[in-house]
Formats: structure tokens, C-alpha cells, sequence
């Protein structure tokens, strides 16, 4: 093994956050921004890149492991947490947004899964972040994640975060699954991603799906998601107030519950 072995537990439905586990000298590595608890006895460090050994040595190779994840939308920075004390010790990271968490053993997939820029929570040390650029023009320009998506590579524990419901899908050889293209959340190594252009001029203009899903093809292994952040704040944006004042609505409740009171 060459990343840290952790144990972990999580906690919650809807809002989870993952406990890890850490023996005496072992090593988490998380987002920045994504701690919510940890016990005495853990040494937290700031480092750049993902602090994986893959990136090369010395002060040129952390600094290509930091633009990386600045290319794929994500801090410069991230944090590890390393157990200094004599006995077991927890820290535990929170998800940024409603949905699930995802442990994925990387060792149980070839060592490597592609996921969405903005997936990764925390990972084993000795997990490597690094960039997955679409070789495709069509899924670089219309598959909702851009030509740019993140890949997790070792053969430790990763912690992947998506929103809404999530479901695992084992593609067997040949075997085809389309998706909106934004509901895609992470695949192993073997499925074959494209976009296909929806049939149809009506289903294309009114069918509110958008122009294009996309086609992910076995053998492999995919994790679907039923609420993405991007539709989750496109809904939020258009149900929210569009003058400084508020919506009509709440003034008129706001003025009933006033006079109510005896307000004049």
C-alpha cells in the first residue's frame, strides 16, 4: 500500500459528514474549507498541491501539483490532518452542499476514477488529484463539465461529494447509459463518455432537458447524481427576490402581521 489505510464512518442522510479514523503517524488529506471537527492530539498543516509524492520533487513539482487544482476550479491550497498522539484519533469533514458522500477504495478500481471538478472532500494520503482532459471536442464544449474533469489516482480511500440521491450503476461491456449531462458524478477508467445531440427539433426546444445528454458506455462503473449544485442554484436564483425591496408577497405579509400588532 502505498497511501495511508483509514478507517471511516458516516454520519447523516441528506447533510452528511465523514468520520475518519487515524492510528498513531496517519494521514488525511482534505479540501480546504471542509473540516467541521477534530479531536486533540491531530497536527493540522496547510500544503500545496494534494501532498501525494506523483507531482515530482522539490518546490517546482508541488507548485505544478497547486496549478493543477487551480485549473480544475479548486483551491491552491489543501490540508492534511496527521494523527501526532499515542492512541486512535477522529477528524471529520462536512459536505458543502445537501446530497451524499461516496467512499470509493480506489484500490478496488484499477487505481483510478474521473470525477467532477468540484467532487473531491478528502482522501487517504498518498492519493493523488490530479486534471482528466476530455480528448473529445463534443464533450469538452457541451458536456457540462467542459474538456476539464478531476481524476483520483492511488490505491487508498477517497471521499467523493454530489448532490441529491446517488446511485452506483455496473455497466457490463457494450451496454449503454444516457444521462443529463450535469447529473454525472464520477466513472471508472474503462467507460467510454461522449455526447449525443438530443433527436427531435421539439424535444431539442421544449422539452426542458437541454440539447444534449450524455452516453456513457461499458465496461465500467458509474455514480449518477439526482440533484446538481449548478440546477439546485439556478432554482434558488429564480425563486429569489428580483428587487432590493423583496417580493410583493412578503411586503403585504410583512404589512398584515404589522397591523396586526397595532401598528399604524
Amino acid at each position: 500500500m502505498n497511501n495511508h489505510e483509514i478507517d471511516y464512518k458516516l454520519y447523516g442522510d441528506d447533510m452528511q459528514f465523514v468520520e475518519v479514523e487515524l492510528d498513531p503517524r496517519e494521514t488525511v488529506v482534505a479540501e480546504a474549507g471542509s473540516l467541521m471537527m477534530m479531536e486533540d492530539g491531530i497536527e493540522m498543516e496547510t500544503i500545496f498541491g494534494d501532498g501525494s509524492n506523483n507531482s515530482g520533487g522539490g518546490f517546482m513539482g508541488k507548485l505544478m501539483g497547486a496549478g493543477k487544482r487551480i485549473i480544475t476550479g479548486e483551491s491552491l491550497f489543501m490540508t492534511t490532518f496527521t494523527n501526532i498522539g499515542s492512541g486512535k484519533k477522529h477528524v471529520s469533514f462536512a459536505a458543502p452542499y445537501p446530497g451524499k458522500i461516496i467512499p470509493v477504495d480506489l484500490s478496488q478500481h484499477d487505481g483510478k476514477i474521473i470525477c467532477q471538478k468540484d467532487a473531491f472532500l478528502a482522501a487517504a494520503k498518498g492519493v493523488t488529484v490530479g486534471v482528466e482532459f476530455q480528448r473529445r471536442l463534443g464533450v469538452g464544449f457541451f458536456g457540462g463539465e467542459g474538456f476539464i474533469m478531476q481524476k483520483l489516482e492511488g490505491d487508498g480511500m477517497a471521499f467523493v461529494h454530489a448532490g441529491g440521491t446517488i446511485i452506483e450503476k455496473t455497466l457490463n461491456p457494450g451496454e449503454t447509459l444516457r444521462v443529463d449531462t450535469g447529473c454525472l458524478v464520477a466513472m471508472t477508467r474503462d467507460v467510454d463518455y461522449d455526447i449525443e445531440m438530443v433527436k427531435g427539433i421539439k424535444t431539442a426546444l421544449f422539452g426542458g432537458e437541454g440539447l444534449f445528454f450524455a452516453t456513457l458506455k461499458g465496461p465500467g462503473k458509474v455514480w449518477i447524481q439526482s440533484l446538481p449544485f449548478s440546477r439546485l442554484a439556478s432554482r434558488v436564483f429564480a425563486a429569489a427576490p428580483q428587487t432590493p425591496g423583496g417580493s410583493k408577497d412578503e411586503g403585504s405579509i410583512a404589512g398584515g402581521l404589522f397591523n396586526m400588532l397595532g401598528g399604524k
